[in-house]
């Protein structure tokens, strides 16, 4: 793993899992979800990953046109690394899931590394009254989905996206996606550095427990040894616990209401700007910095924000 010497943190803003009946925190609005980026770049965060969603319903939306609602003004108001999202929804076709990253020739752009079947439906448990009705569809038809990334169309994001000088947040739900990038890596389609987020929690994927997070390390470790950025996220009421194991670990940090709503037991959180200052005091008990947006920069050796399309 690159030692990088201080923790990258990441807040996901929106994403396409969690509804908008489920907490009125969520952003929906480009306006909110530009504030929600802004107020969570000034916490600390150095990397915003970004969806769009339809301001009226709140559905997950991967068109051009929700993105340059957000883009250009989340941009000038913040120096943080924008990365759009070519996970999209798992409902989405790929070439609906890579458009907006290949129009708009980000920093930084997600891929996922492989197929898994993606659980949300038990929070239908959880949840019983939904304002719009895509909400208990979107959860209740996930128990027979599979969230397709097969080798053509992680090999097509990196054709459409690379060449504008994109680099990758390798997202990795279980350790066969390890051995998915490893793939990539040997057929020399990506460089390093390898930012890999590893992913813990979500049904289909691995889980949380600690003796994941240091699988999914040590994997990692012997596949690219130093050649790779390691951060993590966890799901739900995990978040916070999954980070403090992998900052330990020498990794960084991934938070916002994309991955989980809450700011304690019980607890809504107010604002993903709450888990970026919760993040930061983990952090800061441990004894370590986080790095600025250009140090961010740096250590992933993006292009910077000069040859953006935004």
């Amino acid at each position: 793993m690159t030692k990088t010497g201080k923790v990258i943190l990441t807040c996901a803003l929106t994403g396409a899992i969690h509804t908008p009946s489920m907490s009125a925190h969520l952003p929906v609005t480009p306006d909110q979800i530009i504030e929600e980026g802004v107020r969570a770049a000034e916490a600390g965060a150095a990397i915003l990953h970004v969806h769009a969603r339809n301001p009226k319903t709140g559905q997950p939306d991967q068109s051009v046109e929700g993105f340059q609602r957000i883009l250009p003004e989340l941009s000038r108001r913040s120096r943080a690394v924008i990365n759009i999202t070519t996970g999209g929804s798992p409902f989405m076709t790929v070439a609906e899931r890579v458009e907006p990253a290949r129009r708009f020739r980000p920093e930084l752009a997600s891929l996922n590394m492989g197929s898994f079947n993606f659980g949300l439906f038990p929070m239908l448990e959880r949840y019983r009254d939904f304002t719009h009705q895509w909400e208990r569809r979107h959860l209740e038809s996930s128990r027979n989905l599979v969230f397709r990334n097969t080798f053509a169309e992680i090999e097509e994001v990196l054709s459409l996206c690379a060449p504008g000088g994109t680099r990758f947040e390798f997202e990795c739900y279980d350790v066969g996606h390890l051995y998915n990038l490893k793939h990539f890596v040997d057929r020399s389609l990506v460089r390093p550095p390898f930012f890999i987020q590893s992913v813990f929690g979500l049904l289909g994927g691995i889980g949380a427990h600690y003796e994941d997070v240091a699988t999914m390390r040590r994997t990692a470790e012997r596949l690219f040894g130093d050649d790779y950025v390691w951060s993590v996220l966890g799901a739900g009421a995990a978040q916070m616990r999954v980070g403090a194991m992998a900052a330990a670990m020498g990794g960084n940090i991934r938070v916002g209401l994309e991955d989980s709503l809450w700011a304690g037991p019980g607890k809504l959180a107010s604002s993903s700007a709450e888990q970026v200052r919760l993040a930061r005091s983990i952090l800061a008990g441990l004894g370590l910095e986080l790095a600025t947006p250009d140090e961010a920069r740096a250590m992933l050796k993006l292009k910077g924000t000069g040859d953006v399309g935004f």
